[in-house]
């Protein structure tokens, strides 16, 4: 069966690769973003690690203030493989953080939206290291690591002229090892079909919610905590990882809340409610897969 545990002395600095072949090690990096160490690999996922949008929203009702210090600087993330980011919102694909990323790391290739093709270039992505994808699209850049897109609804599925989605999630084969990030996302229609046939055996799902307070001011939500554990047991997915909290006070949820509902179900083995920079260790135990 899948199994994790935390390594609370390593920290996304040190970036670490995992001790045995098909684990993977994962840091989460606040809001939706990750790092993931797979043998030699090294990915990110929505990594927001300037202060872009306080710059961008000073002096407005939402002044995007960060409640956490960005769990690694841009310019210190070396040998960076693949990035993928899962829609055009700042906090997800962040013009502070990619075109650093970008001059870095000249080998890193760029997986994004079909939809913000454009809008990749414009902030500074190379043209040639662009991996455009839609629902449904595959890239496999290594014999074990592949990268399926899916749609996801953001409040709404939204599409762009063309009809490429313009909101994604990744489905990550990492060896043995299958993983889920929903980008931001609510339930829809198909999804836990698609998941349970996959066989996911992780989920990075976003749990902060939404309300129409936010939605009225043009800040749409997500997940509510039920909802991923409704998908999670629909989907027969093994363990649950939490995302999307503690960066901006305006649209978040309190740790604690999510934790003590997480132990008043009895769930504790099975979702995590990560702390930034902490490294997870993720596997199998002998008696294998589930």
């Amino acid at each position: 069966m899948i199994v994790w545990t935390e390594h609370p002395g390593r920290t996304v600095g040190e970036l670490e690769a995992p001790q045995e072949r098909d684990d993977i090690v994962l840091w989460w990096l606040g809001q939706a973003g990750f790092a993931i160490r797979f043998r030699d690999r090294f990915l990110m996922i929505d990594p927001y690690l300037s202060d872009y949008l306080a710059a961008r929203y000073a002096g407005t009702p939402f002044p995007h203030i960060r409640m956490m210090p960005p769990a690694i600087a841009p310019v210190e993330v070396k040998g960076l493989d693949w990035c993928l980011c899962t829609h055009r919102h700042s906090d997800h694909m962040d013009p502070g953080t990619l075109s650093v990323l970008a001059r870095g790391n000249p080998e890193c290739r760029f997986v994004l939206p079909r939809a913000e093709g454009g809008h990749a270039l414009e902030i500074g992505l190379p043209a040639a290291r662009r991996v455009l994808l839609d629902d449904g699209d595959c890239f496999e850049p290594a014999a074990d690591v592949a990268i399926l897109a899916l749609a996801a609804a953001h409040e709404t599925m939204e599409r762009d002229a063309s009809g490429s989605c313009r909101f994604l999630g990744y489905v990550l084969r990492l060896g043995r090892v299958v993983l889920y990030h929903s980008g931001d996302c609510v339930p829809y229609g198909g999804l836990a079909e698609r998941l349970s046939s996959i066989g996911v055996h992780v989920a990075l799902l976003p749990v902060n919610g939404r309300d129409e307070g936010r939605r009225s001011s043009g800040i749409p939500g997500n997940f509510t905590l039920d909802e991923a554990l409704s998908l999670i047991r629909e989907a027969g997915i093994p363990c649950l990882i939490a995302y999307h909290f503690g960066t901006f006070d305006f649209n978040t949820v309190d740790p604690r809340d999510l934790r003590l509902r997480i132990r008043e179900h009895d769930l504790e083995e099975r979702c995590v409610v990560p702390q930034v920079g902490r490294a997870m260790r993720i596997g199998f135990s002998p008696a294998g897969p589930m």
